[in-house]
């Protein structure tokens, strides 16, 4: 298992190296981090000090540490896990929208660097495309998808429905495994966005990992 690990890491390695020019020929700024402590140390070097930062709802987040590591550092922070009643979440998340630093990350990615997310509420797609200053998105090398149609795939038929799961919601999705196209007001892929380039030179800022993360 360790072999296939290494195997794996080399690979995704390799591959970054193509899906890096990709991105900066759409005018995104990109970096490869061989792991997920190295990402998030990578993304802090990238806020400056006096940024406040908030963050969408990320399993791949979670887990490269980078809330705690803001917390230890000192960064004014917008947390709407922090909230005390479902008004003041729903605030905290407006607030996000004009915060110096928003960090998240995409449901797929292509080779040729499209990305895509998927929402529900929807707070995440929106400051990814207008609002915060800097977006930096720290992306697993696993969610990189032979073209658009392999990317939209990957978002709407295995992350939506992997998220719905965590969430435990009632969404016919998660009876199935595959997409219905559903109607429920609790729908995952509420809305769907794709981004093709970075018209703002420096604003949205693009971290590939050598792991497998998030959903």
């Amino acid at each position: 298992m360790s072999d296939q690990h290494s195997l794996l890491r080399q690979r995704y390695a390799l591959m970054a190296s193509g899906v890096i020019k990709a991105l900066a020929s759409r005018g995104f700024e990109s970096f490869f981090c061989a792991t997920a402590a190295e990402a998030a140390a990578k993304a802090v070097e990238l806020i400056p000090a006096t940024h406040t930062v908030s963050w969408g709802g990320s399993v791949t987040l979670d887990q490269t540490g980078i809330k705690e590591l803001l917390r230890e550092q000192g960064f004014e922070l917008i947390d709407r896990d922090t909230a005390s009643t479902p008004e003041a979440r729903q605030q905290s998340m407006r607030q996000a929208l004009l915060c110096g630093t928003y960090l998240s990350s995409v449901n797929a990615m292509t080779e040729d660097g499209i990305m895509v997310n998927i929402d529900g509420n929807c707070n995440r797609i929106a400051a990814i495309a207008y609002g915060p200053e800097q977006v930096i998105l720290i992306v697993g090398m696993n969610k990189i998808c032979r073209d658009l149609h392999a990317a939209r795939q990957r978002a709407q038929t295995f992350a939506a429905p992997a998220n719905g799961l965590r969430f435990d919601l009632e969404l016919p999705c998660l009876k199935t495994g595959i997409c219905h196209d559903c109607r429920s007001p609790q729908r995952m892929c509420a809305q769907i966005v794709e981004m093709h380039s970075c018209r703002i030179a420096g604003r949205i800022k693009v971290i590939l990992v050598g792991e497998d993360l998030g959903l």
